[in-house]
């Protein structure tokens, strides 16, 4: 039966990207208010290709932007699969930085370039084919035809956003979401050619530091010298916040870091992974972060403090002297396994309150908190969805951690109680939340083939 599917997958291949490319094509970023009809539009959209699916799909609202939910006709006796994935995308900006439209989809050098192709429309893209596969290539509904597992779609509309709404939602829709093993299309593989799982993800604290001195802003001349400048104190504080060593310069950070596991570090060393090789592709002299560590292993498994925007004083053409009433910095933390993020803010907010000196006042506004996941290795659910690789991709899988977070993957596994898979399709060099992202066909393709074959192991479970 599962050959017969995958040749399903096969012949339709160019068809799927021409779907594909009509998802691509709606503009849904989900931080912009001028574009909240499209995404209602997206939601509306992706719900009447899951019917024509033979899927009960329904658009929930949200505070914010809609889910979309959807499944098959659930049997007794099968094992329920929750898929999970964002049709929202990333702001497209600069846009002058685009070879051709964000969200005007094109195939250069073997890849799809549009906004959301890999980040996660692309991904969720293959899920779906793989169900038409399954419904057009499974036979007759009454000779046991179409998808061998129930099926559970659940595809929200504010992943970039942090899922502000979404808690709610598995709250209020916890009967419906209730599976066997939650999946998560939303990774990379390690490389390309190298399909992965992945089994742990980092977690995150956002803030952001508001620092205000004078009331107004002041001639640099005439008060130079005199009063706090808050943009000296917001620099000497960022610089305050890592040692000589590249380590988090905040006191406790690091209580609750479970160190890195023997068997681990021998199984990286081992990936086709070269520091050199990563350099010349970011046209970097040498790289950086904790000493004492290689470049795999700060991304995967140390946390970190990144400053991720500034903004303070006067930035136009030309020259204006002056001594900024304010100065803000947004600054974003990885956190592993074990670290509390609710504990990590309030060390930090007490690092920085500590380090700022009279005559500046200092606030803190919250974006994001979330925890890391680890998922152990040797799971029956694992194993199965490496061999779902193998089919799909043609390659031995690996395992590996991955530097981002996904926050509802934790949701999800805390609130159902299911282990989660992360069988993600991208590659490093994708560009997500940067311009000309991109999404290898190949990648689609082994994807999609793979969805197909994940559907057919996890009926084992």
């Amino acid at each position: 039966m599962l050959d017969n599917i995958l040749r399903q997958v096969d012949a339709s291949r160019d068809r799927a990207v021409d779907r594909l490319f009509d998802f691509l094509r709606i503009p849904s970023v989900s931080t912009h208010p001028h574009n909240k009809p499209d995404v209602d539009r997206c939601a509306e959209w992706l719900a009447h290709q899951l019917r024509g699916l033979d899927l009960q799909a329904q658009v929930h609202p949200t505070a914010l932007h809609p889910v979309v939910l959807a499944r098959n006709a659930h049997r007794p006796g099968r094992p329920t699969v929750l898929v999970y994935g964002h049709y929202d995308v990333q702001p497209p900006e600069p846009l002058e930085l685009w070879t051709t439209p964000p969200f005007g989809p094109a195939i250069r050098n073997g890849a799809i370039h549009a906004r959301g192709s890999a980040d996660d429309k692309g991904q969720v893209w293959a899920h779906v084919e793989a169900i038409r596969a399954w419904q057009q290539g499974g036979g007759e509904r009454t000779d046991g035809g179409g998808l061998p597992v129930n099926l559970v779609f659940v595809i929200e509309g504010e992943e970039e956003i942090g899922s502000p709404s979404f808690a709610a939602f598995m709250q209020e829709h916890s009967e419906e979401l209730k599976a066997d093993v939650a999946v998560i299309s939303d990774t990379n593989q390690f490389a390309r050619g190298l399909p992965a799982i992945t089994y742990g993800l980092r977690g995150l604290v956002y803030e952001e530091i508001l620092l205000t001195g004078p009331s107004h802003d002041l001639h640099s001349g005439l008060f130079g010298g005199v009063v706090a400048n808050p943009a000296n104190v917001l620099c000497e504080l960022i610089a305050s916040l890592h040692d000589a060593d590249g380590r988090v310069n905040i006191p406790g950070f690091y209580d609750d870091v479970v160190p890195l596991e023997l068997r681990e570090r021998e199984l990286w060393a081992k990936l086709p992974f070269s520091e050199s090789d990563l350099m010349r592709e970011l046209d970097l002299s040498s790289l950086a972060g904790e000493k004492g560590y290689s470049a795999l292993e700060r991304e995967w498994v140390r946390p970190t403090c990144d400053v991720n925007g500034i903004t303070t004083g006067f930035q136009g053409e030309g020259a204006k002297t002056v001594i900024p009433s304010k100065a803000s910095a947004k600054v974003s933390m990885r956190l592993v396994p074990n670290q509390n993020p609710q504990k990590i803010r309030e060390l930090f907010e007490k690092a920085i309150r500590d380090r700022c000196p009279a005559g500046v006042s200092v606030e803190f506004r919250n974006h994001s908190m979330a925890e890391a996941m680890l998922v152990p290795l040797g799971s029956k659910a694992m194993e199965l969805a490496a061999d779902a690789l193998r089919i799909g991709f043609g390659q031995e899988p690996t395992f590996m951690r991955g530097g981002g977070s996904i926050p509802v993957a934790t949701l999800i596994s805390r609130m159902l109680g299911v282990e989660t898979l992360l069988v993600g399709f991208g590659l490093p060099d994708d560009r997500a939340h940067s311009p000309n992202e991109k999404f290898d066909l190949a990648a689609f393709h082994g994807g999609t083939r793979t969805c197909a074959a994940l559907y057919a192991k996890l009926a084992g479970l």
